[in-house]
């Protein structure tokens, strides 16, 4: 009995020493391996990010051209559309992995595919959106009239905000599309009366065609601008996408401490001239990280974005935008900006 008690202890101190040699010399399956990336880490793979002309871009602008996100330790393939429209189709294409997009735009583009979220908020616009117009005077008069627009969601907003005032619905009006460029360039040639349009092509078309601003989005909050991502990227993307803010909220403390450079790199993407830039900047209020953090994803502040995301959804079901309601709270994912 005694010679088989120490023949199997035997046999267990093998084993035990066998499988300490397997192990050290298989170091990667140690969980405190210290070769074994941190969560934290960028992956190393090239963030491929959707952008166009808008002056509440101009942080992303500045971070691009400064390469801000190289001192973040991340690769950005900036993708720059001259039609915002296409921002979205190629975000849900999968040919970008963040789009910077209007929030009313993702609030549709959530409807197709319930995935996308909200995880930061570059500006509201405040009078950078805009209905252009000769000889209207009052909503009233836009009854019969041929409207120019580029059926974005954020311009569908605003044109039915404006309508309402007058009684009236979509359907007392003609809607031509054109994109936003293109319609403000005609209105500036007299081709047409009436235009949905932005800047940087708002306050221009509005002095070149003799005609008026009828109404904006001035001291509101309905059309905050934001960057989206699909659900996929933020979760295998986490370390990249929060250096990609750090390098935006650089780019932002540019624009606003050092306008004589910013303004310059602002004027190229816009089309406009650098002296020109602070009239565009005027029109939006952008926001840094902390900004993000204290107005926009808090729930208590008055220029909250849920609140916004909210009308937007709303309004999108009864224009006929989306076909089902959505969720406001599910639109977001505020753990990023929250994590800096």
């Amino acid at each position: 009995m005694f010679r088989l008690t120490r023949r199997f202890v035997q046999f267990c101190l093998l084993a035990i020493v066998t499988f300490g040699l397997l192990v050290a010399c298989n170091p990667q399956q140690s969980a405190t391996d210290s070769t074994t990336p941190a969560a934290s880490a960028p992956s190393g793979k090239p963030l491929v990010v959707g952008s166009s002309p808008w002056p509440g871009f101009a942080g992303h602008y500045a971070a691009v051209a400064k390469d801000f996100f190289k001192e973040e330790g991340i690769t950005v393939n900036d993708t720059y559309f001259q039609v915002a429209t296409d921002v979205n189709t190629a975000l849900l294409a999968d040919r970008l992995d963040l789009a910077w997009t209007g929030g009313p735009d993702a609030v549709v583009m959530a409807a197709q595919d319930p995935s996308l979220k909200i995880i930061m908020i570059s500006d509201y616009s405040d009078g950078a959106d805009g209905i252009l117009a000769r000889g209207v005077s009052s909503p009233a008069d836009l009854k019969g009239k041929t409207v120019a627009w580029e059926t974005l969601p954020l311009q569908a907003l605003l044109l039915r905000k404006y309508l309402e005032q007058g009684g009236l619905t979509e359907k007392d009006i003609q809607l031509q599309v054109i994109p936003a460029a293109e319609a403000a360039a005609a209105f500036a040639a007299n081709k047409i009366d009436v235009a949905v349009t932005y800047e940087p092509w708002l306050t221009t078309a509005a002095k070149e065609g003799n005609g008026q601003v009828i109404f904006s989005s001035k001291g509101s909050n309905i059309i905050p601008v934001a960057l989206v991502a699909k659900e996929s990227v933020i979760q295998e993307r986490k370390a990249d996408i929060q250096a990609f803010m750090r390098a935006i909220d650089r780019g932002v403390k540019l624009v606003r401490e050092n306008p004589d450079e910013a303004n310059a790199i602002v004027a190229a993407k816009l089309g406009v001239k650098p002296e020109e830039v602070p009239e565009q900047l005027a029109t939006v209020r952008m926001f840094d990280v902390a900004e993000n953090k204290e107005i926009i994803f808090n729930p208590s502040h008055p220029l909250n974005v849920m609140d916004s995301l909210a009308f937007a959804a709303k309004t999108s079901q009864e224009i006929g935008l989306i076909s089902s309601p959505l969720d406001a709270s599910k639109l977001y994912d505020d753990s990023l900006i929250k994590g800096l």
